[in-house]
């Protein structure tokens, strides 16, 4: 093996403190059983969180619209389970396919254009879906939502407790489904190739490399991403309504983002683990202001940094 294909695939290698994090993560169930609808919530926003990443921390592709992919991924599982078949994994695999085929639509607007070009179009597509939406109520539900969405057992033999057990176990699947396949993308010459466009795309293009095909690849995986997250949220409240296009959902996975780091993939999960948290503590003691006080503490955190959080005696220093 060449010294180039050690270097690609040692990072694929698991670590000992990554397994001992997976093995907290699925004993969280277990230990907080009273929290288990926080732990789903919390899964869920790391998959979406992880498909931001996904274009912004590796193919540098800024998008504030990232909710209209987790929108059409949570009505298309919420619709076929209520007109098709409440299976929640075929359920799933719709809601990922859609969110994937939006995204195949949509990259061409994407790969071409500047940042600022970007976040006008990702914010663009996310509102006229907001609008179909809510134009269409007849199948949406308009603004009282999609209704009597029951999903069946999952794999014929676990049904969905009101405790949420099931589904925090069920979100935490498909979490982990998704970091192991996303792990050896990233690691591998595409996801390298990714990174080097992101740093310097012209000279990618310089070597013949096909930037636009790339884009339009990783950006179609992170659309299906999001949409697997929108079907979970559907799926596990049994539920669907405008809220999942609103501007909230993108601004939410953005500041998990900002809170775990970009460009490593734990960074999504830790950043949604924070952000769920500190959520569910500041409006447990102030309802009416927690969005201010999380709004300190992402100052700090952006002032400080990251890596000099936990340390304040070097936060005064140069």
């Amino acid at each position: 093996m060449s010294g180039v294909q050690q270097a690609l695939r040692a990072p694929v290698r698991w670590r000992v403190w990554e397994i001992a994090a997976w093995v907290l993560l699925w004993a969280a169930p277990f230990v907080f059983a009273s929290h288990a609808a926080l732990i789903n919530e919390i899964a869920i926003l790391a998959l979406f969180a992880l498909s931001l990443d996904l274009i912004l921390g590796y193919a540098g592709i800024i998008s504030l619209g990232h909710a209209a992919f987790f929108g059409v991924g949570a009505y298309g599982a919420a619709l076929f389970a209520k007109h098709v078949m409440p299976d929640p994994l075929l359920g799933l695999a719709v809601g990922t396919a859609v969110g994937a085929l939006l995204g195949l639509i949509t990259s061409p607007m994407i790969a071409r254009g500047t940042d600022l070009t970007r976040l006008m179009v990702t914010m663009g597509v996310a509102l006229v879906l907001f609008e179909l939406a809510n134009k269409f109520d007849d199948i949406t539900g308009g603004a009282d939502g999609l209704q009597g969405v029951v999903m069946g057992p999952l794999f014929g033999s676990f049904e969905f407790d009101l405790a949420a057990r099931v589904a925090s176990f069920y979100s935490l699947s498909v979490l982990f489904i998704a970091f192991v396949l996303l792990r050896r993308m990233v690691h591998s010459p595409l996801g390298v190739s990714l990174q080097a466009m992101r740093d310097n795309r012209p000279r990618v293009a310089a070597l013949g490399m096909s930037v636009q095909g790339r884009l339009t690849a990783v950006y179609t995986v992170a659309a299906g991403l999001a949409g697997a997250a929108g079907a979970l949220l559907a799926q596990t409240t049994g539920f669907a309504s405008l809220d999942v296009f609103d501007f909230h959902r993108s601004a939410d996975v953005m500041l998990a983002l900002v809170i775990g780091g970009t460009g490593w993939l734990w960074g999504g999960v830790i950043g949604a683990m924070a952000f769920k948290v500190l959520h569910d503590l500041i409006s447990g003691i102030t309802v009416q202001y927690w969005t201010f006080w999380l709004g300190l503490v992402l100052v700090v955190l952006v002032l400080v940094g990251r890596e000099r959080l936990f340390k304040p005696w070097t936060w005064w220093r140069k």
